[in-house]
């Protein structure tokens, strides 16, 4: 059984029945209301990124594109979102579940490319998604020669930088084999990527890669929108925050002394660690090689933070790096007590 601490992840892809678009402006309003307040009740429980596909598609409008520490936690996500007025007019276009884990290949020069045991979204502006199955042949092969050809497809993929790819594992969970999401602001460079791709003896493999998704990253209340009707801009300032800014995520007997825990705030994970009844917050994300962070032991007399992975380490007061592989700070969060519960801000 593995040790590995994975994340859960779902693509949801939905559906609007255009029947909504001819109901009562006020009624689309409370709608859009009701819908993003469910979504943002399940603050802290999970990572949700949401994404619009009206104009690229037309089997689907919305992706929201989550991730939590188990399966329940997505299940009852949509349970919710589908109990609302608003969900009412939704169907599931495509669905596609899997979970984080190391690669069985190796790439010494690109460490953090085989490490994605937390879901980390970038801020880029696209996401293309497509699920994709490998030959049985493919399986057949030697490792020793699949690990050439990996190593080709990451040459190439090395020449375009700015375009960051995710990979879910789903054997078992699914029926398909992965699902890959690639991040970037130009879809010009990930089509050349993709046509580079094709002439790859792994590609050669490839038994199914579709369907292909092509989604712009917005705000949810800015992604309701592209559906048409009433406009909830007025909504935009709506957040689960306090009037102080601060963002309940936890209960305080969650963490005790010695203890951490991964939490969420919008779409952004937190580590939070109890040192000797102090707590201290900082990014999940080691920006070294994308650790998870809650993982890693705290020096309890100096505040010092070990990356589970490579050993590098961080002062959790400021997030300044103090040894090791990493030359990035991480970020830090102020964290305040409010009876039994945690915020963060």
């Amino acid at each position: 059984m593995t040790k590995e601490r994975r994340q859960v992840v779902r693509f949801l892809f939905v559906k609007l029945d255009p029947a909504w678009r001819r109901l009562p402006a006020d009624q689309q309003v409370a709608h859009k209301e009701e819908f993003g307040k469910t979504i943002k009740s399940f603050h802290a429980k999970l990572l949700l990124r949401t994404y619009s596909l009206v104009g690229a598609r037309g089997d689907c409008d919305l992706l929201l594109w989550h991730a939590a520490e188990n399966l329940e936690t997505l299940q009852r996500l949509q349970t919710a979102v589908f109990s609302t007025s608003l969900g009412a007019f939704f169907s599931v276009a495509y669905s596609y579940l899997g979970m984080t884990r190391k690669s069985i290949y190796q790439f010494p020069d690109d460490p953090k490319h085989d490490e994605q045991l937390t879901v980390q979204p970038a801020d880029n502006k696209y996401l293309f998604v497509y699920p994709f199955v490998k030959s049985r042949p493919w399986y057949a092969m030697p490792k020793e020669r699949r690990q050439t050809a990996m190593d080709e497809h990451v040459r190439i993929g090395r020449k375009y930088p700015t375009i960051r790819l995710n990979t879910i594992y789903s054997y078992g969970l699914d029926d398909q084999e992965h699902v890959v999401a690639f991040e970037g602001d130009d879809p010009g460079e990930f089509l050349d990527l993709v046509m580079e791709l094709r002439e790859t003896e792994a590609s050669s493999y490839t038994l199914r890669d579709t369907p292909t998704f092509t989604c712009l990253q917005m705000s949810l209340y800015e992604a309701l929108d592209t559906l048409g009707g009433a406009s909830a801009r007025a909504l935009l300032d709506l957040s689960p925050a306090q009037s102080n800014g601060f963002t309940p995520v936890a209960d305080v007997a969650e963490i005790p002394p010695g203890g951490s825990k991964r939490v969420y705030l919008g779409s952004d994970a937190i580590a939070i660690f109890n040192v000797g009844g102090s707590f201290y917050a900082c990014s999940d994300r080691c920006t070294h090689g994308r650790a998870s962070l809650s993982e890693g032991a705290v020096n309890t007399t100096t505040c010092i933070l070990t990356c589970p992975w490579h050993g590098g380490t961080f002062d959790l007061k400021t997030g300044q790096p103090t040894g090791g592989p990493p030359l990035a700070p991480v970020k830090t969060y102020q964290v305040k007590v409010d009876g039994v519960r945690l915020l963060v801000g």
